[in-house]
């Protein structure tokens, strides 16, 4: 058998390395097996698995120069007939019937050519399909391989459009291997963003805008990365392109495929990385819209009856266990790395597709729950795939799972028994600042617990860390910002108020950011606009705001605005931004605890060579407060949260201006011999010391 180079080893390494997964040493071995012989099988009748995942070539409709015209092929296995139709044709239903492949499994076929009355049909050409379901029904359907969807301005239907543009489109000069930026910087530096609510102006935006007008602000920022939501076909808006119609098409609301690759190619010539937020646990259960019973049954993409159903989401869930559905989804992602030159993708909920349960009223997580009955087999495997062809297509890219159950693999590589992520969400994080600035006064927060959280990883199991994403923005729930400064944001913003609660939420805003993003993992994220603090909610227009686009926007202004505050944390985080890619902190590993003083609120940590002093008290700023440091010699300050610049009072100096702090040994009561400083150690603040003799 042809095996890859990632076949895990008869005894996985990651049982080697970690002896509490020795119990499930036999499930583990034999994911690895299957997906062996899985992989195996492609490769006995494809050169490769990036050669099998091809069937967007095959599927849809496509142009044949040799023969002059278009071919349309769907896999249908419980139609009676099907029929394509559009505005060649006059939308006439029943002119042109495709036919039933013989020993095809269900693939229909239909090839029109130029020289009939359907030369008509060309690039632009509105299409549908007209299905006589396995149940009886008629339905004008959208094939499921289309790659492009438009709605009727007057009707609000959706229909499919052909697209193929006679020119390709030109890449020329702006390819770019994402590792090779974010290698340099550490790790990525991750700007998660919607196209459509990124514009300041009430109203959809458009890739175009995105482009002229948010990729500078990106750049700016210092981000490496760009995480663009949203991006697949998807009828409800206000569902954040997290209800999937059509799989191939990107989202016309926001402009054409090609508009989208020259906002793909204007980043990668920025030097910044373009990832894809990837819906594959999951799709919309519109039969007008999507690919749910597209042949008439309920089993073509899912599994049958309640199975195939998302109690929660109402949406309906793929049965990753049948070959095509692996052909489609792993065909999906090889369109979008070549078609669009994405450099990777965040899966989302994985969760969901780790198990059957869906994480719904969850068992305890432990070895019974990641590797007993209730883990999908299926899922795993089609996991493992997706990471082996997104890693064999485009080795540079990188693949960030969703995942909030913790199941022991999900980041280890194939070769070692795992399912070959790079990086994993660190969603604990923001659960545990949303709950300690929901319950617990600031005063009381344990520094002990803080530490826990931020490190609260295993070896290699590399980790996105973030304080707060698109989640915490969202109506029913609140940013770090709103909770921590609420209404006073409405009037209290601008730099001539005197006011407690904003000096207190720019200042803990600040701190809860970078120890974050220094302690918590390989990457970090913020959602676009939070990094400045943006005020309010994420609310898409619905019947209860009267359809308003008016918190569907981000208020660029603000942080643009020299008399508010806002520009004083969009200065700080790019400050911290800049620190994190100067001394690659993200691919320093973890932090060490030098000093926890829960009396005086105070936590110091080494990382990357630097020394971090977080001062949480709310009032008690020490002079001459003494600290171990990690080796002698005379200290800076190379970044203050109390900069002036940055809304601060300025109480110690930073940079060139900062003074010099040296150092002295002492021995301890246990024999020891360490070396400690003595600092100004100012209240809600946090210091970087840099060694600098």
């Amino acid at each position: 058998m042809d095996r890859s180079p990632n076949t895990p080893a008869s005894v996985p390494t990651m049982v080697e390395r970690d002896p509490w997964l020795r119990p499930a040493a036999a499930e583990i071995a034999d994911r690895g097996r299957r997906f062996a012989d899985r992989l195996g099988d492609i490769r006995k009748w494809n050169r490769s698995l990036s050669d099998y995942a091809n069937a967007h070539l095959y599927f849809g409709i496509h142009y044949d120069p040799v023969r002059r015209g278009w071919w349309f092929r769907e896999w249908l296995p419980g139609a009676k007939e099907v029929f394509l139709f559009g505005d060649f044709n006059d939308w006439e239903r029943t002119q042109y019937p495709a036919e039933r492949l013989p020993d095809s499994n269900g693939v229909w076929s239909l090839f029109l050519p130029d020289k009939t009355t359907c030369g008509r049909l060309r690039h632009g050409s509105r299409v549908k399909m007209y299905v006589h379901g396995a149940d009886g029904t008629w339905m004008d359907r959208i094939p499921a391989y289309i790659r492009r969807v438009v709605q009727n301005e007057t009707t609000k239907d959706y229909c499919g459009q052909v697209w193929e543009p006679p020119t390709p489109f030109d890449w020329t000069g702006d390819d770019y291997d994402l590792n090779t930026r974010t290698a340099r910087d550490g790790g990525p530096l991750i700007y998660e963003a919607h196209i459509g609510m990124a514009q300041e102006r009430e109203g959809v935006g458009t890739y175009n805008e995105f482009t002229e007008n948010i990729l500078p602000r990106i750049k700016e920022a210092g981000y490496n990365t760009i995480q663009l939501m949203a991006i697949a076909e998807h009828p409800y808006y206000g569902s954040f392109g997290y209800q999937v119609s059509s799989f191939f098409a990107p989202s016309s609301r926001f402009g054409t495929p090609e508009e989208l690759k020259r906002l793909i190619r204007r980043a990668h010539g920025m030097g910044i990385g373009v990832v894809m937020d990837l819906v594959h646990s999951h799709y919309v259960k519109n039969t007008n819209e999507g690919i749910n019973r597209l042949d008439g049954t309920d089993c073509l993409y899912s599994r049958p009856g309640p199975s195939g159903q998302h109690p929660q989401w109402d949406s309906m869930l793929f049965d990753y266990g049948k070959y095509e559905v692996q052909h489609f989804l792993l065909s999906n992602l090889k369109y979008w790395l070549d078609e669009f030159h994405f450099d990777g993708f965040r899966f989302d909920a994985v969760t969901s597709m780790l198990y059957r349960h869906h994480g719904i009223s969850a068992p305890e997580w432990g070895l019974d729950a990641y590797f007993g009955d209730g883990a999908d087999r299926d899922a795993i495997l089609y996991l493992t795939l997706a990471n082996e062809l997104v890693h064999e297509i485009r080795p540079g890219a990188i693949t960030i799972a969703e995942d909030v159950s913790g199941m022991p693999g999900v980041t280890v590589p194939i070769r070692e028994g795992g399912i070959g992520f790079d990086y994993r969400l660190g969603m604990a994080i923001p659960d545990f600042w949303i709950e300690y600035l929901k319950d617990v006064p600031d005063e009381e927060w344990n520094l002990y617990r803080m530490w826990e959280v931020l490190c609260n990883r295993l070896p290699g199991v590399r980790t996105v860390a973030y304080c707060e994403s698109h989640d915490q923005a969202l109506v029913g729930d609140k940013t770090i910002a709103f909770r921590l400064m609420d209404k006073e944001m409405y009037f209290s913003m601008n730099r001539g108020s005197q006011n407690l609660a904003i000096d207190r939420g720019i200042a803990l805003h600040k701190m809860i950011r970078l120890v974050t993003s220094t302690l918590g993992g390989e990457a970090y994220l913020t959602f676009m606009g939070n990094e400045f603090g943006h005020p309010e909610w994420i609310d898409f227009p619905r019947e209860g705001n009267g359809w308003s686009y008016a918190h569907a926007r981000r208020q660029w202004s603000l942080s643009d605005a020299d008399y508010l505050r806002y520009i004083d944390l969009k200065r700080f985080d790019r400050a911290m931004v800049d620190l994190l890619k100067r001394y690659k902190i993200l691919s320093a590993g973890y932090g060490y605890r030098l000093k926890i003083d829960e009396a005086n609120r105070t936590l110091v940590y080494e990382q990357a060579g630097l020394l971090f002093v977080f001062n949480w008290h709310p009032s008690a700023s020490i002079p001459d407060y003494e600290l171990p440091v990690p080796e002698p010699g005379k200290w800076r300050v190379v970044l203050s949260s109390d900069e002036e610049r940055f809304g601060g009072a300025g109480r110690v100096l930073s940079g060139e201006r900062s003074g010099e702090y040296f150092t002295y040994a002492r021995t301890d009561g246990d024999g020891a011999t360490r070396n400690y400083m003595r600092i100004y150690n100012i209240n809600r603040s946090a210091l970087v010391f840099e060694r600098v003799d």
